[in-house]
């Protein structure tokens, strides 16, 4: 069952990103949501490593690009190219065409390819002069952000940060862990293989996006749902606090985003139905890059974390 192979996959994942649970469970429930990732946390984490090993871990391929303020729109996407033999343009294709995408300190490439980088991954396509090209069914970007630097940076604009179903935080791994990373270190430097990366089709990835979407959603968790991210754009309604922290809420992608990643982590943890817990749980990494705080919030040193920790205490649990 693919329930089985995702879990194998789970554990092939903790076994190479030691120290960060969170990071493997939300790949795989952005595999299963069909949505990209934003992964913020300082340098030497194994973000590079985490999505390789995830494309080990499944039929696909992979490649990484290393996002620089002279990087243009057609490294990304390809180009046209002369052929001098046949006198015709022949259209080399781009890193783009992949199915894990890694965008390595995404803030650092200047507009033009974040626009390409948008629509690619919005409308899974990418144009190049008058012609439309189609991306791969399975096609997932992991966006890096380095938060210590941010000298010489484009910070994202709001409507690309939306594209993004999840906004994942993570720092760095305890001393215990640590011992466990140089130990791997050896056995890896040695060529002491330590688990078989397990081989999940993209046929397998399809029928658990399938069956994680049939998954019994009662009426008072989607109205939970829904009452979560409305809370974001009417705060007045709840707290006087919120309503002082918060300059713009959630759109309804927001909304989208909730649903189907609970739905993903309901089906990841084996049940047939989706919880308060599987919402509360995603609730953080779906809101923390969607919500727009005021002037007052930041001089005070509110983050969103803190928003979504109060929202989560005023929306009534069903």
């Amino acid at each position: 069952m693919a329930i089985e192979k995702f879990t194998q996959l789970k554990q092939y994942l903790d076994t190479q990103i030691l120290g960060q649970s969170q990071l493997t469970q939300c790949m795989l429930i952005g595999l299963l949501a069909d949505g990209h990732i934003l992964v913020e946390g300082p340098p030497g984490l194994a973000k590079t490593r985490a999505i390789k090993a995830l494309a080990d871990g499944i039929e696909g391929d992979f490649h990484r690009v290393q996002f620089t303020p002279d990087l243009l729109p057609a490294d990304l996407t390809g180009t046209d190219i002369y052929r001098p033999e046949t006198h015709e343009f022949e259209f080399q294709k781009g890193p783009l065409f992949h199915n894990l995408i890694l965008a390595d300190e995404i803030n650092r490439a200047p507009a033009k390819v974040q626009s390409a980088l948008l629509e690619a991954m919005a409308e899974r396509q990418i144009t190049v002069g008058s012609t439309t090209y189609p991306l791969p069914d399975l096609f997932l970007v992991m966006a890096t952000q380095n938060p210590i630097e941010q000298e010489g940076t484009y910070p994202l604009p709001e409507a690309q940060l939306d594209r993004f179903l999840l906004h994942i935080a993570i720092d760095y791994p305890d001393a215990a862990t640590e011992h466990q990373i140089l130990a791997l270190n050896r056995h890896e430097a040695l060529e002491q293989a330590v688990v078989t990366a397990p081989n999940l089709t993209q046929t397998e990835i399809v029928q658990a996006r399938q069956a994680s979407l049939q998954l019994y959603l009662a009426p008072q968790i989607e109205e939970y749902i829904v009452q979560l991210i409305v809370a974001t754009r009417t705060p007045q309604n709840y707290d006087s606090a919120l309503t002082s922290w918060l300059e713009y809420g959630a759109s309804p992608r927001a909304t989208i985003a909730l649903e189907r990643c609970a739905r993903a982590r309901a089906w990841l943890h084996g049940r047939d139905f989706v919880s308060p817990e599987d919402v509360q749980a995603m609730l953080p990494n779906v809101l923390r890059h969607r919500l727009l705080l005021s002037y007052e919030a930041e001089a005070e040193g509110i983050t969103p974390s803190i928003v979504i920790d109060k929202i989560l205490t005023l929306v009534p649990v069903p």
